[in-house]
């Protein structure tokens, strides 16, 4: 149930940012997720629009954008993007890999009026 805690943190960024802006009503978030951030998205979606009751997010469209897995061999350099369910080096097929990108999770931007 982690995903309260994160929707609740997203959304005093959200009227935070849109204060900032002068804007009055936000009708839309643009998020920003690898695909190893654990974090459900119809659950996410769902308790924001619980959460934004009241406010000037209320009804704001929620959109996921995904990052997908990246690593980098340590044992032959290879970088590029796996499969998260076989995980495997591209050049050499070993294990020994680093995460580059997958896990990020974050607002990339709003829309308001």
């Amino acid at each position: 149930m982690h995903e309260m805690a994160i929707t609740e943190s997203l959304l005093r960024i959200t009227l935070a940012e849109a204060a900032k802006a002068g804007a009055t009503r936000v009708t839309a978030l643009h998020i920003k997720m690898g695909a190893y951030a654990d974090i459900v998205p119809t659950i996410l979606r769902e308790y924001f629009a619980i959460a934004a009751r009241g406010t000037a997010a209320e009804g704001a469209r929620v959109e996921i954008g995904r990052i997908p897995v990246t690593m980098r061999c340590r044992t032959c350099g290879w970088q590029g993007p796996v499969d998260k369910l076989h995980i495997r080096c591209g050049g050499c097929a070993g294990t020994d890999l680093q995460l580059l990108t997958g896990r990020e999770f974050y607002l990339e931007s709003l829309e308001a009026e």
